[in-house]
């Protein structure tokens, strides 16, 4: 199933960019990767608050601005930072791509070629990408058997004026552009084996980050 995020446009005269509180600033503690085929994957979805250079990605608390944003940012999953810590948080394309560096040093973020391949080496199924059980997939989290321990979880997504589908999908940005307004992801869902290549999503969309190894 392939969902495309619809492109809402809103007027707002106020940004809600804000400077993230010094106990975000934290590096990654979990630098645990794992391998597939030939690449190395971290095996959490992207939390981090800052760019190599420690300067703060801006953060958003409300969806106020963010619809029409060209420059960086990031959310929580419905704006509540107690999702940041399981599910990681919601970049927007301009963050992923930013020449200061989101991932950790010596890791990048994917581009959709590099996705391609993890998608050749799984054969397509994507549930071999998915955790399983239903702690962070919503029924029926159909053929998950995470036989590669990437541990996919339904992330959800920001859309260009709400969050939506947590436990029910998850997308993943590569660093691919399609074309001025849109960038290439993959995403996963509860109710099949996919993994979806899209181009149809657009670069305001907040979504997940799992970065590969140089």
């Amino acid at each position: 199933m392939k969902f495309i995020l619809p492109f809402i446009f809103f007027i707002s005269f106020k940004s809600n960019a804000q400077i993230v509180p010094q106990g975000f600033l934290v590096a990654p503690a979990y630098l645990e990767s794992v391998k597939i085929g030939n690449q190395y994957w971290l095996k959490n979805n992207l939390n981090v608050a800052t760019y190599n250079n420690g300067d703060p990605i801006p953060y958003y608390s409300n969806n106020i601005g963010w619809g029409s944003l060209t420059t960086p940012a990031m959310c929580s999953y419905n704006f509540d930072a107690s999702n940041d810590a399981v599910y990681g948080k919601l970049y927007n394309y301009y963050a992923v791509i930013d020449s200061r560096g989101i991932c950790p040093v010596d890791w990048h973020s994917p581009t959709d070629a590099e996705f391609g391949t993890l998608n050749t080496t799984i054969a397509g199924n994507g549930g071999t990408l998915k955790e399983t059980g239903l702690l962070y997939w919503d029924s029926p989290n159909s053929g998950a058997t995470n036989t590669t321990n990437f541990s996919a979880l339904g992330a959800g997504y920001m859309g260009t004026s709400a969050p939506s589908l947590q436990r029910n999908v998850t997308y993943f940005w590569t660093a691919s552009s399609y074309d001025a307004t849109r960038a290439f992801t993959w995403s996963l869902s509860k109710d099949n084996t996919s993994f979806t290549q899209s181009n149809a999503n657009t670069k305001v969309g907040g979504f997940s980050v799992r970065c590969i190894k140089n």
